[in-house]
């Protein structure tokens, strides 16, 4: 278990090097995020590009996070097998040669490929990232260092659509990749700079089996949650699909038990604070991702808001919180997990009850303002959930624990979209001809869901924090 100083670790010091190697594999994660999200304001411009339909075109964002979800999981492994600066090298020129690809790309196929060859790039960078942090952070300044490290990649989801609504307009759609070429051979410079061998390695073989089960359970959910939002929550092909990812997944479960080595070590999930910390993540994930589309949407098609001022809802909020996470890993070291993750999800909590409360009228200052105090919550808490959660953890399964966080937001931000959209799908399709009406009630109903949500998350890391005391006479107390 990482041991956790909350005095202020006034000696310690972070070096130049390691704030250089958080920033050059934070550059390649920001990256692979603002494509992600910029090109999907972009994808009415390549369907008339490339003369492909709604189900080609967001094969660019699906194919690129089924890719992500694939290799994250396998971040444990290469961890222990490789030293640091061959994966962070073997991630950028991976990332810098694809983005070069899509930037030249003459047809759609050579643009998908370079995309899927980007989510191998960040699937190894995102978790090297934190796992620098981890391995080389002072004990006192974890808090502080994970938060900037979750700072770099929390300003993407906002600044890719304010990016790619700018870029296409002026430049056209390719300058969203030309424009990051700088910034990645910033980060190949910073990263041969500052990132050396760490840790010593060992040689382990690869579990090609296990990993296999893994991939096929993945690869059906991926496909199961396109269907829900498409095909209905209850349609045969969706149930297939998700009995199938059960089962590769129960597989995967019951074979990594027999191994002396396994993929992922699943003890993680035995740790009591782990495990809570875990599902709070997923939770506010999968609610991040669902207003990222149910705010937008609502803004056009209820409140009749042009593109450009519905993709700015959500920057002032995000910006906030992103400038938050540092400073809450800093509270963290001072005052412990505790005081900074209720009072984020408290804020949270409000923030959900404050959209459902006024989910009929919600109108631009509205939505700035409830987005603004829920990316507050998330700012205080999220990071430092992930941060508490992992030092409580051996320091030998860290790496896993990273690994299991990384993979499975993915997971539950590809559920956040589908959920949002299906629900408001459902209202359309049952209300033809009034979409505008139909918009409104579908989302009304995935905002009392994602408050209902926000309760739970609330009522989660209460469990974490406080626990039932008998004293004598039998009268309880909590501490």
């Amino acid at each position: 278990m990482i041991a956790q100083d909350n005095s202020g670790g006034q000696g310690e010091k972070i070096g130049i090097k390691l704030l250089a190697a958080i920033f050059a594999t934070g550059i390649m994660s920001f990256g692979g995020v603002v494509c992600e999200t910029a090109l999907n304001v972009a994808f009415p411009t390549l369907m008339r590009e490339f003369g492909v339909g709604t189900s080609d075109v967001q094969w660019l964002t699906t194919g690129y996070l089924l890719v992500l979800a694939l290799i994250v999981p396998l971040s444990s492994y290469l961890n222990r097998r490789f030293q640091l600066r061959n994966l962070f090298l073997t991630a950028i020129l991976l990332f810098l040669s694809a983005t070069l690809l899509c930037a030249v790309a003459g047809d759609f196929h050579m643009l998908l490929v370079g995309r899927l060859i980007q989510g191998v790039g960040t699937g190894i960078a995102l978790p090297l990232m934190f796992n620098i942090v981890l391995e080389q952070a002072p004990s006192s300044k974890i808090g502080l260092l994970m938060g900037t490290a979750s700072l770099i990649t929390a300003t993407a989801p906002a600044l890719g659509p304010v990016l790619g609504g700018l870029m296409i307009d002026a430049y056209g759609w390719r300058m969203i990749f030309w424009v990051l070429v700088p910034l990645l051979l910033l980060s190949l410079l910073l990263g041969v700079l500052s990132i050396g061998g760490g840790k010593a390695t060992t040689r382990a073989t690869f579990p090609i089996l296990d990993y296999l089960l893994l991939a096929v359970g993945f690869v059906y959910f991926i496909f199961a949650v396109e269907r829900f939002s498409t095909g209905g929550w209850l349609s045969g092909e969706s149930l297939a699909l998700l009995a199938s990812t059960v089962a590769a997944l129960v597989a995967f479960v019951l074979l990594s038990k027999r191994r002396a080595a396994p993929l992922i070590h699943l003890s993680v999930f035995r740790n009591r604070t782990f495990l809570l910390s875990l599902g709070y993540i997923l939770i506010l994930q999968l609610t991040v991702l669902a207003l990222g589309y149910l705010i937008p949407n609502y803004s056009q098609l209820v409140s009749g808001q042009k593109a450009t001022v519905a993709g700015m809802l959500l920057l002032p909020g995000t910006l906030l919180g992103a400038a938050l996470a540092p400073l809450s890993g800093k509270l963290l070291d001072m005052l412990g997990a505790k005081r900074p993750i209720i009072t984020g999800a408290a804020v949270v909590m409000v923030a959900l009850l404050l959209f459902s409360g006024f989910s009929l009228q919600l109108s631009t200052p509205l939505f700035l303002l409830f987005y603004a105090l829920f990316a507050t919550g998330q700012g205080l808490s999220v990071g430092n959930s992930m941060t508490n959660g992992l030092q409580h953890l051996p320091s030998a399964q860290t790496a896993d624990g990273n690994a299991v966080i990384n993979t499975l937001q993915q997971l539950a931000g590809a559920v956040g979209t589908a959920v949002a959209a299906a629900l408001v799908s459902v209202a359309q399709r049952n209300m033809p001809g009034q979409l505008s009406r139909a918009t409104l009630l579908g989302s009304q109903h995935a905002f009392y869901l994602l408050t209902g949500l926000s309760l739970t998350a609330f009522g989660i890391v209460c469990v974490i924090f406080y626990r039932v005391h008998t004293l004598k006479g039998g009268r309880r107390t909590f501490k």
